[in-house]
């Protein structure tokens, strides 16, 4: 194992996190946030420091190798998670770094789960901070530090491939710095212009930075209370959020190809049909279930339920209203959409769309099977064959990701919650989602929480985040064996 290498790039990293908080240290200082400045500068100061010994680790072979890159995106995430915690901690403002940690992990991993009761109470730098944890995490941070550090090795791949989302990673260039760089740009524009178009509808610069983070991001986080909801009756704001959320569910890849005007591969794409139907279906089975029995007008119903349904599955969290309050067979609807997800190479968490579309397949084939034997059908996606190992990669996660739900919900029942609660927390936490139903509902906090179910749920987002392989394969002997 080549720990030198995997510190130098950790070191890196940290440097990266550290000049990144100079962004909301000026916010603060406009503001005059005087707890908030010393907050943000112990921080920097730390992972600096920290930043400059790991990275200056001297190392013989610069190559790296599939292990390192799985040791390297699992403590990248650890540690930007913990070291980003402690502007919270050194302002006072949560001063308890369980619950720190609990909050950078959820904005990171763009959950948007959150345990402050009051999140207007936190100071402009501090909320812009836990707004911009979602923009970094969305893409992924360390396949920035790819974009930024082209150096890294010439293995960079395999942190790409062992940070992306999806059964396979996009890898648009040859070279996975201009990959990554062409990734970011799309980021970046997609950012603009949705801080163009909020500005444009009414907010302030301040709230169409933070909101455009979180919902380009995929996270959650709002700088009030009420999340979006006291902007639930401007209807423009609205559908620009529910737009957006969207949009930012859609692989990234198929926005290159509009630029290379591959305009038929995009509109042939599978993963994006499905994942657009079934936006469509749930949208439309939930204002029939909703009108007349809890909005009277069309367009109040189907905006209501497009926003819901579009941050649910895009698993942003963002919500107008207290869904928790709606008819079961509508949270039912929300409820599976948990287990749907964006689409594979989107910011966007869950299981994936795209797996969803493999396995849909698979049963089709075993039907066909059964009615002729000696059947060969290859699965095909697109026109292109799915490799077998692809395809039990993706049964594995499957039974993987399921056997997390049912042992976390189990675990979690032991804090005295409901069943619906316990498993709409544990749903929530490992699809990325943020609010869930019961105790978890848009109206409530994770603050219920023991200290330990707290770190359980951090655990949790980051297995969602890393699609569980990533983490998983520390539990197994072959990865620490030479």
């Amino acid at each position: 194992m080549n720990y030198g290498l995997a510190a130098r790039v950790l070191g890196n990293l940290l440097l990266i996190e550290a000049a990144l908080l100079a962004i909301p240290l000026s916010i603060s200082l406009w503001y005059q946030e005087k707890s908030s400045i010393l907050g943000f500068l112990i921080a920097m100061l730390i992972m600096g420091l920290v930043g400059l010994v790991l990275s200056n680790i001297p190392t013989s072979n610069k190559r790296l190798k599939t292990r390192e890159a799985f040791l390297i995106v699992a403590l990248g995430w650890f540690a930007t998670s913990f070291f980003g915690a402690l502007p919270f901690v050194f302002s006072g403002n949560i001063p308890n770094l369980i619950d720190a940690f609990f909050e950078t992990v959820s904005g990171l991993t763009t959950t948007g789960a959150t345990l402050l009761p009051n999140v207007e109470a936190l100071s402009k730098g501090l909320l812009f901070w836990r707004s911009f944890t979602h923009w970094l995490g969305g893409m992924g941070i360390l396949v920035l530090t790819l974009a930024i550090l082209p150096t890294v090795g010439v293995g960079g791949f395999q942190i790409f491939k062992a940070e992306s989302p999806g059964p396979t990673p996009d890898k648009l260039t040859p070279r996975i710095a201009a990959t990554t760089k062409i990734l970011y740009t799309v980021y970046l524009v997609m950012t603009g212009l949705q801080i163009a178009l909020f500005y444009g509808a009414g907010l302030n610069l301040f709230e169409s930075l933070v909101f455009a983070f979180g919902s380009v991001g995929t996270g959650g986080f709002s700088i009030y209370n009420d999340s979006f909801a006291r902007f639930s009756n401007n209807s423009v704001l609205v559908i620009i959020m529910s737009l957006f959320m969207i949009v930012s569910g859609i692989n990234f890849s198929l926005y290159y190809d509009l630029w290379k005007k591959r305009w038929k591969q995009v509109l042939n794409n599978s993963e994006l049909r499905l994942y657009l139907s079934i936006i469509a279906i749930s949208v439309l089975a939930i204002s029939l279930n909703l009108y007349g029995r809890v909005y009277v007008g069309w367009g109040e119903t189907a905006k209501q339920a497009l926003f819901q349904v579009s941050s649910i599955i895009t698993t942003s969290g963002f919500s107008t209203v207290d869904f928790d309050q709606w008819p079961t067979f509508s949270k039912g609807i929300l409820f599976a959409l948990m287990f749907v997800g964006g689409s594979a190479g989107s910011t966007a968490g869950g299981i994936k769309v795209i797996r969803l579309l493999v396995a849909g397949k698979v049963v089709k084939r075993e039907v066909s099977k059964a009615l002729h034997p000696q059947l060969a059908s290859p699965i095909t996606i697109d026109g292109r064959i799915v490799a077998p190992e692809i395809v039990s990669g993706v049964a594995s996660f499957y039974f993987l990701y399921f056997a997390v739900f049912i042992i976390g919900s189990l675990l979690i029942s032991l804090e005295g919650l409901d069943l619906v609660s316990s498993m709409s927390a544990v749903a929530t936490t490992l699809g990325n989602i943020g609010p869930g139903l019961g105790a978890v509902g848009p109206t409530n906090t994770f603050a219920q929480f023991s200290s330990l179910s707290k770190l359980f749920f951090s655990l949790l987002m980051l297995l969602g985040r890393l699609e569980l392989f990533t983490l998983a394969v520390f539990v197994t002997s072959s990865f620490w064996k030479e």
